[in-house]
């Protein structure tokens, strides 16, 4: 299948997968050929990827959504960078974004969805150890 992983400024990945994992807004989902079509939210986080050669390939994704079809997955991001260009001062640039937006929600759901983005920021930042 395909995965298409754009953001508004550039396509980050385009090419033949075995499978993606995706950062869902409930919980990670792991997507293989012949998954049913589905729309899904994203939350910040990473997406992972295993291509046909079987290498895998990282990015972040600072939210956003997915479109699954059985043939492939777009995944529409907010903001993306490859995992390579992903520095320290960039995640801590996006935990402070999302500690502002937290700050300022008035709705108690949308509080703790940034504070889910959070945590799997600050665990990214401890996988990548940067």
């Amino acid at each position: 299948m395909v995965l298409e992983l754009l953001s508004p400024e550039r396509v980050i990945f385009s090419g033949e997968i075995e499978a993606v994992t995706l950062p869902g807004t409930s919980g990670d989902m792991t997507v293989m050929p012949g998954h049913a079509p589905l729309v899904a939210l994203l939350q910040a986080g990473l997406v992972v990827a295993t291509d046909v050669q079987g290498h895998g390939h990282r990015a972040f994704v600072g939210g956003g959504f997915a479109e699954v079809t059985g043939t492939g997955v777009t995944v529409f991001a907010e903001r993306a960078l490859p995992a390579e260009e992903l520095t320290r001062e960039r995640l801590e640039q996006e935990i402070l974004l999302l500690e502002t937006i937290r700050d300022a929600a008035r709705s108690e759901d949308t509080r703790r969805e940034r504070d889910l983005s959070i945590s799997r920021l600050r665990q990214v930042q401890a996988t990548l150890a940067i």
